[in-house]
């Protein structure tokens, strides 16, 4: 299950997020990712997922907003992640199974919604600069045990770099990307999951 780590936090006891003490800079930057976000319609990039476990993947990443992703991992591994809209399906090829996780419960499904706003059911948790990094951490407002996620941003120019999922374990999923493009035109058939197919 390599693949599911980067976008579930896990399970624990609820707990309210403690929201950062924001500065008009702070303010401003929130501003700026949201707008990153909801102007952004495609994109495609390469990956590399390590987790503090020791695990390591790559792969090619497609996203079409709102709603919809697509995870292909390199060999050896036989995973794959799709987005269609509604549910986050996990498939393994080698064992040919398939989990449905609905899309709103995980960190990285609010990346997708056909708004961001970090506010709300999200709270800003840390918000840091450095070496023309941005770096913002946000958890869901009402169950912040769950885990949180951090954004890495490139100042220039402001683009999604890398993101970092904690979850309820204490185990870190990074995921970074490289060679991002965006704004091109996506088949849809990227983003739709056949159950009857072959595997």
């Amino acid at each position: 299950m390599l693949g599911l780590a980067i976008f579930i936090a896990g399970e624990a006891l609820a707990a309210d997020a403690v929201p950062a003490k924001l500065s008009e800079r702070d303010r401003a930057d929130i501003v700026r990712i949201e707008n990153y976000f909801n102007d952004l319609k495609t994109m495609t990039a390469k990956f590399l997922q390590v987790a503090s476990t020791g695990a390591v993947a790559s792969g090619t990443m497609f996203l079409s907003r709102p709603g919809k992703f697509r995870f292909e991992y390199d060999p050896p591994s036989p995973d794959m992640l799709i987005a269609d809209g509604t549910f986050l399906i996990f498939v393994d090829k080698e064992l040919r199974q398939t989990t449905h996780i609905f899309l709103s419960s995980t960190p990285v499904g609010v990346l997708v919604r056909e708004v961001v706003k970090l506010g709300g059911d999200i709270t800003v948790t840390g918000i840091s600069r450095r070496r023309g990094l941005l770096r913002v951490t946000i958890a869901d407002s009402d169950d912040a045990e769950d885990g949180t996620l951090t954004l890495v941003f490139s100042e220039k120019p402001f683009q999604l770099r890398q993101w970092q999922v904690l979850d309820a374990q204490r185990t870190v999923t990074t995921v970074t990307l490289n060679n991002a493009r965006t704004g091109m035109a996506l088949d849809k058939k990227l983003f739709e999951f056949d159950e009857d197919a072959p595997k």
